[in-house]
């Protein structure tokens, strides 16, 4: 796809409109990146795919790096990449938090563990993040984190948006019921958590053999309250070949966008 605006050079300039105004309220993003990219059809993992003149994986760390509350990032990554990934980050970003390196496991579960076991001392709060989602606002992952500090009540938030499409409950090939879509939300990331609710409940499914569809299932499943915010629908997840164009156009707009506005152009 052809573009009047270099995104890659937007992204090393672009601190967000958010301002550091507030102090931070020491937040550990954890970016899983450990997929090996089969249902994309790339064998070398699809976070490090080409989007908008950067491996996509970068527009996630980018967004941790720029969102207020986020002081620390792990990049969880399978061993054969982590040196990739590394460079990747050096060459194309200036990063304000401080990186390290988790390693993947077999799955989603079990990676997102090991980040949690590299959260650096001192941090209570983590966001757990696709390396997959990468157009991703700074702004929706205040809002999440923002949501779970204000309500002692929750032990979780997640970014999430209702429902527009019409559901089935399918058996074989067959429906048998349409549900109302008023009751169901997309589930996306960040998923933010308080770092021991989200231990325990990883522990805890481990323990029963259990494996959930995301972070939030999990804690739900422990018997916590996790809150929904909703988010847009743009923060979409690169699981399919078409979907990285879908995420180009997304990126391309938006840098045009804040281009033309003089939004946010300003170096780190």
């Amino acid at each position: 796809m052809n573009s009047s605006v270099d995104c890659r050079l937007c992204a090393q300039e672009l601190p967000s409109a958010l301002e550091r105004k507030q102090p931070s309220n020491h937040v550990c993003a954890v970016i899983v990146a450990g997929g090996n990219g089969v249902r994309f059809g790339n064998p070398r993992g699809k976070q490090l795919v080409s989007l908008c003149g950067m491996p996509m994986v970068c527009w996630s760390v980018l967004a941790c790096d720029r969102a207020p509350s986020i002081d620390a990032i792990v990049l969880v990554a399978p061993p054969a990449r982590k040196q990739q990934m590394l460079d990747a980050i050096a060459h194309n970003l200036r990063l304000r938090c401080p990186i390290s390196f988790a390693q993947a496991g077999r799955t989603r579960q079990e990676s997102v563990a090991s980040g949690l076991e590299s959260v650096p001392k001192g941090y209570d709060i983590v966001a757990i993040h696709d390396g997959a989602r990468p157009a991703v606002l700074p702004q929706t992952i205040e809002q999440v984190i923002a949501r779970l500090l204000k309500d002692s009540t929750l032990e979780g938030a997640i970014a999430a948006c209702p429902s527009v499409d019409t559901l089935k409950i399918v058996e074989n090939s067959l429906i048998v019921s349409t549900p109302d879509r008023n009751l169901y939300w997309c589930a996306q990331t960040p998923q933010v958590f308080h770092l021991r609710a989200l231990y325990n409940a990883l522990s805890a499914a481990q323990r029963e053999g259990y494996v959930g569809t995301d972070d939030a299932s999990l804690v739900e499943r422990y018997g916590s309250q996790v809150a929904c915010v909703q988010s847009p629908r743009s923060n979409i997840k690169v699981t399919l070949p078409e979907d990285l164009v879908i995420a180009e156009a997304l990126l391309e707009r938006r840098f045009s966008e804040e281009s033309r506005l003089g939004e946010g152009i300003r170096p780190s």
